[in-house]
C-alpha cells in the first residue's frame, strides 16, 4: 500500500541523508522525496512517498522517531480527515508542427497545465496535480507529441483539517 510519510527535523547538516540512510538499511524503496524548510527555518520537512504494508509502515515511523534531529513524523493518509497532494511535472516535448502545437495548446487548456518555455522547436509544459493525475496527463501528452525529457518533484502534503505536523 501507497503511504505519505511527513516528517518535521532540525535543519541540520546530514538529517536527511540519515533518514534517506534508514529507508536504504532497512530496505525500504522510497518512491518520491521532498524536503524544504518551514515557516521555521531552523526546521525542514521531508516528504517521502512509499510502498509498504501496515507492520512495515509502523516499523519505518518508530525507526525514524529515534534518529537524531526528527521532531515529529506523520503518516498523512492515515488522517481521518485526508491529506492534500501535490507534485509538480515538467516534461519537455518536440513541438515542430502547428498541428502539433495546437494540440498541445488545447490539452494544456483541457487540464489546466502551462506551457512555460517556448523555442522553435520545443515545448515545456509544467502540470500540477496528483500523482495519478500527472500519469494521466503524461499519457495524454506522448499520445500528441514525441517527449524529450521529464521532471518530477516528488510529492508534497498537508494533512486536511484540524490535525497538523507542528510543534
Amino acid at each position: 500500500m501507497r503511504h505519505i510519510v511527513s516528517i518535521l527535523l532540525e535543519n541540520q547538516n546530514g538529517a536527511l541523508s540519515r533518514v534517506v540512510g534508514l529507508f536504504s538499511q532497512r530496505g525500504y524503496n522510497i518512491e518520491t522525496i521532498s524536503a524544504g524548510p518551514t515557516e521555521d527555518p531552523s526546521i525542514s520537512r521531508i516528504t517521502i512517498v512509499t510502498e509498504s504494508e501496515g507492520v512495515e509502515i509502523e516499523h519505518i515511523t518508530k525507526q525514524i522517531h529515534k534518529l537524531i534531529n526528527v521532531i515529529k513524523v506523520s503518516i498523512l493518509d492515515e488522517n481521518p480527515e485526508g491529506a492534500v497532494e501535490r507534485e509538480v511535472l515538467f516534461v519537455k516535448v518536440q513541438a515542430m508542427s502547428r498541428a502539433v502545437r495546437d494540440e498541445l495548446n488545447s490539452l494544456c487548456d483541457i487540464f489546466n497545465a502551462q506551457i512555460v518555455d517556448v523555442t522553435p522547436e520545443l515545448y515545456v509544459l509544467q502540470y500540477v496535480n496528483t500523482s495519478a493525475e500527472i500519469l494521466r496527463f503524461l499519457d495524454v501528452v506522448r499520445q500528441e507529441a514525441d517527449v524529450i525529457e521529464t521532471v518530477r518533484s516528488g510529492v508534497c502534503g498537508i494533512a486536511r483539517g484540524e490535525h497538523a505536523l507542528h510543534l
